[in-house]
């Protein structure tokens, strides 16, 4: 049964309202993906307050505006594109035109880029450790410079 404002896991009640809703919207489109909910809450909760920080005024008052049906409808065009697939993957520190990205194993596009490299490692640590997977470090021209696992 997919969860809303008024029927969510105990441990999204200290959650502030938009960040429990987008973490309910997380959780509900990985439990629809086939994750068990189990796993699905902590991933969605660290996604949510990540995305708060980055999210703009008008993310933020979207996501606030979004009603219980939105919350519990995976359809076509509702709620965020969502790639749940990658959560079992890397992440990879690699060059960028803009710096240095930070990017899951087959994703399509970076989650973050950064100026420096220094500051994308710590960001690629910071997700692999909360998905329990790894992080690859490349060097300027493609080739691996280091590799750590974080495996649960």
């Amino acid at each position: 049964m997919p969860w809303d404002t008024t029927d969510y896991p105990s441990s999204l009640q200290s959650l502030d309202q938009v960040v429990r809703k987008k973490a309910i919207d997380i959780a509900n489109a990985m439990v629809d993906e086939g994750y068990d909910e189990g796993r699905a809450i902590p991933i969605a909760t660290e996604q949510a307050k990540e995305w708060h920080d980055n999210a703009s005024q008008d993310e933020i008052k979207e996501m606030n505006n979004k009603s219980d049906y939105d919350l519990r409808s995976r359809g076509e065009g509702n709620g965020y594109p969502s790639r749940p697939e990658l959560l079992d993957k890397g992440e990879h520190v690699v060059s960028h035109e803009d710096g240095w990205a930070v990017q899951a194993e087959d994703a399509k596009q970076p989650s973050d880029v950064f100026d420096n490299k220094q500051d994308a490692v710590e960001r690629a640590k910071e997700v692999a450790k909360n998905k329990g997977t790894r992080m690859i470090i490349h060097r300027k021209d493609g080739s691996i410079q280091d590799q750590t696992s974080y495996n649960e």
